[in-house]
């Protein structure tokens, strides 16, 4: 608990996010289909094996390992492709709230990728 409490926050909010969104992931796959492309084979692969990466990050930036920063901002810069292709893909379906915070994932993932990239590392 010590190595959570001591993370920076926007560490803190990654390790929290990637948690949750792992978990989210593989106990409800079906909730994440829409974000894999259709150019994508296996979506339910593509799912599990990000749900599985994103717990995976998540300990290794709780535990400040020396990979787990350019990783998890790797498997941001990933994720962000699928949710520029769910946002443009729902703009043909008309404006939604759907839309809204799919447009608004977009520049989220900024942050969060920022984030990853300066998490601290065990020295």
């Amino acid at each position: 608990m010590k190595s959570f409490i001591s993370l920076p926050v926007g560490s803190k909010i990654l390790v929290t996010v990637f948690f949750l969104s792992g978990i989210g992931h593989l106990a409800n796959p079906a909730a994440f289909l829409n974000l894999i492309p259709p150019f994508l084979p296996s979506p339910y692969f593509w799912i599990y094996a990000s749900g599985v990466v994103e717990i995976i990050c998540a300990i290794g930036l709780l535990m400040r390992l020396t990979w787990a920063p350019i990783t998890t901002a790797a498997l941001l810069l990933i994720v962000w492709v699928g949710n520029w292709w769910f946002a443009i893909d729902l703009n043909s379906q008309g404006f939604s709230t759907a839309l809204v915070a799919a447009w608004a994932r977009v520049p989220l993932q900024i942050p969060l990728i920022w984030w990853a990239y300066k998490s601290p590392v065990k020295q």
